[in-house]
């Protein structure tokens, strides 16, 4: 697929963003070209990010319905030596078998993405140039139609060795990644082990100082909070507040406290027991932690390894009365469109807040009030119902106020308008 004209034309259209500045943003927003509005709706969506990791063998992706409640999909991996797994198969699907594909996800606001290095490639150990490996690796990316990567970085030995290579060839491998694959445009993340975030305790800084300064430049982190001990992040005390003192200060809220900003800090878990060697919490006990984190103001979400064990009522179960997922009973409207009923679970503030309209253009965290409840959109949405099929906006629970007022439209961030290097 010809992506690489299709962004010429994004940012083209984007242009207009500096050039106008008078020019109210839904009317902006309007002028782009349907190529230009196509990409636009393929950049970062905002927290909370539901993650979810493909690598054990399927014949080709899950349908929209199986991974219902994600909005990001991981293929994983794409190793340095070329593509392998979930990754393998989907470099051999045809062109239109992908575009298919990329089209249902779309429509559902799932991203679709690939995992690079996981456990089976050592990058600061086996001495890859960082540089290089970032510019083959965004070429596979821009070439096979993926909406951005996720880095599985998992060499411990140079980490443990404390010169602080694998600090440096991280910092090096995501800068070179940016100038490839743009902010706003693809989605970045980074999946490290909790550990890591530990201060003090790794010569070269850890991810702290990996934070500290390619941070900017990262969309969140899909933290892996398991396989790093029999009773570590195992308790939602332990998960979120207080980590042991093998590995301390790497609870969800105390690395926050570190410096890491809290909402680009996703919680990751195992599926099942079998997907880790530990780690694993119970889906009704996550669903717990997650809604203690989100009282206390952490709003990142969810991340799980992996499909086929999790899907959509592993998910569902996980965002509980937190992220209530709407129900799948059907309403017809009077368009002809149908639209799911919501779950009559949580509570949002509505007061100030507009009514949904159908002509209207909404950015990522626009928040609506719709039949009775509060919804929040993931990303760029014109005429798509919340509680539709689309899965653009997120229900935040029924209003605890029914007054309404000047939508709460957040403003577009400037775009990047470099053309990625093929």
């Amino acid at each position: 697929m010809h992506l690489s004209l299709t962004l010429t034309a994004a940012m083209a259209a984007f242009a207009c963003f500096g050039e106008v500045a008078s020019m109210p943003l839904e009317e902006t927003l309007r002028s782009l070209t349907p190529k230009a509005r196509n990409v636009l709706k393929r950049a970062t969506p905002v927290a909370p990010y539901f993650v979810l990791y493909s690598d054990a063998y399927v014949s080709t992706e899950p349908t929209v319905s199986e991974i219902s409640g994600f909005n990001v999909f991981a293929l994983s991996f794409l190793l340095e030596s070329g593509a392998a797994d979930q990754a393998e198969e989907w470099e051999e699907l045809t062109a239109a078998q992908r575009s298919s594909i990329l089209s249902e996800y779309d429509a559902a606001g799932i991203s679709l993405i690939v995992s690079l290095f996981g456990s089976t490639d050592t990058p600061t150990s086996s001495e890859y140039d960082p540089i290089d490996t970032a510019n083959t690796m965004a070429a596979w990316v821009i070439e096979y139609g993926l909406q951005g990567v996720d880095i599985d970085y998992e060499d411990f030995a140079a980490f443990d060795a404390g010169t602080g290579a694998a600090e440096q060839w991280l910092g090096n491998f995501t800068t070179q990644l940016r100038t490839q694959l743009p902010q706003g445009q693809y989605i970045l993340t980074h999946a490290p082990v909790a550990p890591w975030f530990t201060p003090d305790r790794w010569g070269g800084g850890g991810y702290l100082w990996v934070n500290s300064m390619v941070g900017d430049m990262i969309d969140w982190y899909n933290v892996q909070f398991y396989n790093q001990g029999t009773t570590e992040y195992t308790t939602c005390d332990g998960l979120l507040y207080n980590s042991s003192t093998a590995w301390p200060q790497s609870a969800l809220f105390q690395i926050a406290d570190s410096g890491v900003p809290l909402d680009k800090l996703v919680i990751g878990k195992p599926a099942t027991a079998a997907q880790a060697s530990n780690g694993y919490v119970d889906p009704t006990l996550l669903a717990s932690c997650v809604s203690s984190a989100y009282a206390s103001g952490w709003n990142g979400g969810v991340m799980v390894w992996e499909y086929p064990y999790a899907e959509s009522s592993w998910i569902a179960t996980v965002r509980g009365d937190t992220w209530p997922m709407p129900s799948t009973t059907a309403t017809p409207t009077s368009t002809g469109t149908t639209t799911a009923t919501p779950t009559p679970t949580g509570t949002g503030n509505c007061a100030g807040v507009a009514a949904w309209t159908a002509d209207a253009v909404y950015t990522g965290g626009s928040e609506v009030t719709y039949d009775g409840y509060l919804w929040t959109a993931s990303y760029w949405s014109e005429s798509d119902t919340p509680g539709g099929t689309s899965g653009v906006w997120i229900n935040d629970g029924a209003c605890t106020s029914t007054a309404t007022a000047a939508a709460k439209r957040r403003a577009l961030p400037p775009p990047i308008v470099t053309a990625p290097a093929l």
